[in-house]
């Protein structure tokens, strides 16, 4: 069975939004919420997950984390409302 690779993204109680790599979402988000995650998170507790993306490699995933983590928080909230537009940014 392959791994599958996600990217994600997280609104926090101080409504400010969080941007991560992992193989399992709901996984990942219980570490969050429960302080185990990034550092990021266990300052600015998550809410929700607002946004996910699945793709075939972990390259492909890294490499959309590190595109979204370097959008405006507009151009984020963008991204959630249509995320359909995540394949045109990535090949900017």
């Amino acid at each position: 069975m392959e791994k599958k690779h996600f990217v994600y993204i997280l609104e926090t109680v101080r409504h400010t939004l969080y941007c991560g790599y992992t193989d399992n979402v709901e996984k990942r988000f219980k570490a969050h919420c429960e302080g185990k995650g990034a550092k990021y998170t266990r300052a600015n507790k998550p809410l929700k997950i607002v946004f996910q993306k699945e793709f075939s490699s972990k390259h492909d995933a890294l490499h959309a984390e590190a595109v979204i983590k370097k959008l405006s928080r507009n151009d984020k909230l963008n991204l959630i409302k249509a995320p359909q537009n995540l394949d045109s940014i990535m090949h900017l």
